[in-house]
């Protein structure tokens, strides 16, 4: 079962001094007040609540027939037809909980997505890795999870292994091959397998001279260190000696990739290791300490003109909270929200975890955060709350409102800030 760390929830924080906290309160009271008044037309909560389940069953139907019609097109002969009902699926399972539905039918897909990895090319590939590892994710850790697993992993390391694949699919089998372990694999042999397998992507000795990864297969590198990355937060510790001792030395050289996402991904799996070792009060030893150290402070500093200005602030904020850790051994702690919960990011295996997730669901990440009970389990927050209609109409806020809140809080901002810059203030 993959390892998760509950997160210590921290008491609220002082308030800034000279913060124009009355004017963004009495605008807020406005908003308030406007929300209120622009509210008071709308339908009670009771007639809404009751229009809306009496529609529920027949939009359920028109939806699983919709599935149906996708899942059978995954068989068709045209390939457009194939990569349209990927493309739809992959919609579906990531932005609903769809357990049950698919329990059903399991092996008719898991068949079909096979076939769509065993003769599909390039783009049919990576749609069928991301669908699989969608499925995986709403089949969970039970034992349907771990047959799909032990059945697809053969052709999952055939297609990524491939020099010859496509390297989209090939980056989606990484990405299927990680995902997949990290939540059905029950034998360590699998585990370790995997990580070798991902290790053998994304080392030095296969990327080009100078340590730099080829621009066509920088992704590909990128998600295979994402996955190995993430199979290292569930490995056990007699593993995680044995990476420890010698395995984690292949990932300073990538600190010199001419990729920066994979600089990026490389400094925070150094990271990673260097809190897996605490963990473990392990002391860990590089024969460059000092060099190591100097290049993290070189990365977070870096101001070179040919790259993005993204690229350039995106590079030198994680470095900082990475040389930060190093150092001091201080993370620094994140706040996800999602409907009326939060949970907080603690540690960079739990970094990790959650970054994985949210590559693979997008923007439906809140959504299983707050319904799928695999990822209520990994991130500890306990079984899916339950809320009548009453409830979540009053958590929900509309559009209008969230319009008429924000302008308000702009021109509070505005007003504040413009006294301080007003270059005819007195400066005292």
């Amino acid at each position: 079962m993959p390892r998760s760390r509950r997160a210590a929830r921290r008491g609220p924080g002082s308030a800034r001094a000279g913060s124009p906290a009355s004017e963004e309160e009495e605008v807020g009271s406005e908003v308030l007040s406007h929300c209120s008044s622009a509210s008071e037309g709308t339908i009670p909560a009771e007639e809404a609540a009751g229009s809306e389940a009496a529609g529920e069953p027949g939009q359920e139907e028109e939806a699983e027939d919709r599935l149906k019609e996708h899942m059978d097109n995954l068989l068709d002969k045209s390939a457009k037809t194939r990569q349209a009902a990927l493309q739809s699926l992959r919609l579906a399972f990531s932005s609903k909980t769809l357990s049950e539905f698919l329990l059903e039918r399991r092996l008719t897909l898991t068949d079909s997505l096979e076939k769509c990895l065993k003769k599909g090319k390039g783009e049919e590939q990576a749609l069928a890795g991301t669908v699989l590892t969608l499925l995986c994710l709403q089949m969970g850790s039970g034992p349907e999870g771990e047959e799909m697993f032990r059945s697809l992993k053969p052709l999952l390391v055939s297609v990524l292994v491939d020099s010859t694949a496509s390297p989209s699919a090939r980056q989606s089998c990484a990405t299927a091959l990680g995902m997949c372990c990290y939540i059905a694999a029950a034998d360590l042999e699998d585990l370790i397998s995997c990580l070798s397998c991902l290790e053998s992507i994304f080392s030095p000795s296969n990327l080009d001279e100078g340590g730099s990864a080829p621009a066509q297969h920088g992704p590909l590198h990128c998600s295979a260190l994402q996955s190995w990355s993430l199979l290292l937060t569930i490995c056990p510790p007699s593993h995680i000696k044995s990476i420890l001792d010698n395995g984690w030395l292949k990932l300073p050289p990538l600190l010199s990739s001419s990729s920066v996402a994979l600089r990026i991904l490389a400094g925070e799996a150094i990271a990673l290791v260097f809190e897996l070792a605490q963990d473990m009060e392990e002391h860990l030893c590089h024969q460059d300490a000092e060099f190591l150290q100097a290049q993290f402070k070189v990365l977070a500093t870096e101001s070179n003109k040919y790259r993005a200005k993204t690229d350039r602030r995106k590079q030198r904020s994680i470095f900082r909270d990475i040389l930060r850790f190093i150092e001091s051994g201080e993370y620094q702690e994140e706040t996800i929200r999602f409907g009326l919960e939060c949970m907080y990011l603690d540690s960079w295996a739990r970094r990790r975890t959650y970054q994985a997730f949210k590559e693979v669901l997008g923007s439906g990440i809140c959504h299983h955060l707050q319904n799928n009970e695999l990822l209520r389990e990994i991130f500890g927050l306990g079984p899916p709350l339950v809320l009548d209609a009453a409830a979540l109409k009053a958590s929900k806020v509309s559009r209008f409102e969230k319009h008429l809140y924000n302008s308000a809080a702009f021109k509070a901002r505005t007003k504040a800030r413009s006294r301080v810059r007003d270059k005819r203030a007195d400066v005292l």
